[in-house]
């Protein structure tokens, strides 16, 4: 999917929002108690790889007690059943809480504001070299479609945004020679209206029993030089290659243990500011908000401005008390591409949010829906577990939003009159 969602961004965009970080799907035996918490654990483990960048996090001490107590991080889960009759749990983690309790066993922490890669792959397979490219007239060669839905998945499991090139350039053999050649100048002239912040070029080739895939960047001042990995299969291959770029990324932007505070902090930016009254009334209303604990003034750019909101809670409680104020109004970076994940009661029915989310956050987390409630799979793979987005912004917030544990929030300010019962503003 990422090669598709990617595929219509401009080429402006100098920044992805990977939203699904949070959430897992994994396959259960059952729906009794002790194959939920396995399921659970299990959903856990995926979202600190993905959240702290580097799979090493599942040794490091104490990781072991938060899997066991994974139902406490827990905001909403459904049991759906699969075609095949196997039934799949699909869970949603709180960040906030994720992102304590990765600083509370010293692990780092990497945000949903994460570089999108420009990946031109060659891969050779007895004498045969192919450019791995998007869906698309004349790239619908069998090679390439394996290596690409092998980098697909792999990139889905760790929450990488990565981006194939056009089918156009299927054809292209001096392209595809450069790039086996690993000679950035082509590639880059080329690469000039498609959307990245990196550019990898990589070749991939088998020799014996082994494929190898070798690799340089070029962008964002990643080392320059080629590194390689191995594998038995394609799609072992694959994953090796995009674990190890995540790692790479994430050791330049995740966030240490030390950084990840009580309160924690987002950055909304408000489009649309033209007076110091328009600042105020937006100001004012943040802080009327119950989970907001501050609001500051960051950045102010022509009708621009940046407020730095430290809150309580989950983001997405912060959000929807957002939502009922008509003034902000959500821009399209920032409208969500999948309905928020609700939790299910016992009796079935969808639980929403009473008047004040945080103590919905706090309360109990429900039980699943009996066998006579449980939906099909069909209707839980209609929204994609992850979706990225593109980031409108400059070089510079690009660079802070890398830095920025949770995703920027967009809106524009519409102060126009909101009428109470008493007819005032």
């Amino acid at each position: 999917m990422f090669t598709v969602l990617l595929s219509g961004f401009s080429a402006q965009a100098s920044a992805v929002t990977v939203s699904g970080l949070y959430s897992a799907k994994v396959p259960v035996e059952g729906s009794s108690s002790g194959q939920l918490a396995q399921g659970y654990a299990d959903g856990l483990s995926q979202v600190l790889v993905r959240v702290s960048g580097t799979r090493d996090v599942l040794a490091m001490e104490g990781v072991e007690a938060l899997l066991s107590d994974a139902e406490s991080l827990l905001l909403s889960y459904q049991v759906a059943r699969g075609e095949s009759g196997q039934s799949v749990l699909s869970m949603s983690f709180g960040a906030v809480g994720v992102n304590r309790a990765l600083a509370a066993i010293d692990a780092p922490v990497w945000g949903a504001n994460r570089p999108l890669t420009l990946a031109w792959i060659a891969a050779e397979d007895r004498g045969s070299r192919t450019l791995v490219t998007r869906p698309g007239a004349g790239s619908g060669l069998e090679d390439a479609g394996a290596w690409r839905a092998a980098f697909d998945e792999a990139a889905r499991k760790r929450g990488l945004p990565v981006a194939l090139p056009p089918s156009d350039f299927s054809s292209d053999r001096e392209l595809l020679s450069d790039i086996w050649g690993q000679f950035i100048g082509r590639v880059k002239s080329a690469s000039g209206n498609l959307d990245h912040d990196v550019l990898a070029l990589v070749r991939v080739s088998r020799a014996g029993g082994q494929w190898r895939a070798g690799w340089v960047f070029d962008g964002m001042a990643m080392n320059a030089g080629e590194e390689s990995v191995t594998a038995d299969t394609p799609e072992a291959l694959a994953e090796a290659t995009i674990n190890r770029w995540a790692e790479l990324y994430a050791s330049r932007y995740a966030v240490a243990a030390s950084e990840v505070g009580d309160s924690p902090q987002v950055d909304i930016v408000l489009r649309g500011v033209t007076s110091l009254e328009d600042y105020a009334g937006a100001n004012k209303v943040l802080e009327g908000l119950t989970p907001v604990v501050s609001v500051g003034a960051h950045r102010v750019r022509d009708e621009q401005l940046t407020l730095r909101v430290a809150f309580s809670g989950e983001l997405d409680q912060l959000r929807e008390y957002i939502a009922l104020d008509p003034r902000f109004v959500p821009m399209e970076a920032d409208v969500p591409a999948e309905p928020p994940v609700t939790a299910r009661t016992a009796e079935g029915q969808v639980a929403s949010p009473g008047p004040n989310p945080q103590e919905a956050l706090e309360s109990e987390v429900s039980q699943p829906a009996g066998p006579d409630q449980q939906t099909s799979a069909e209707a839980s793979e209609e929204t994609a577990l992850f979706t990225y987005q593109p980031v409108p912004v400059d070089e510079e917030d690009a660079r802070e939003a890398f830095e920025s544990l949770y995703q920027v929030l967009y809106y524009r300010w519409q102060p126009s009159s909101v009428i109470g019962s008493d007819g005032g503003e």
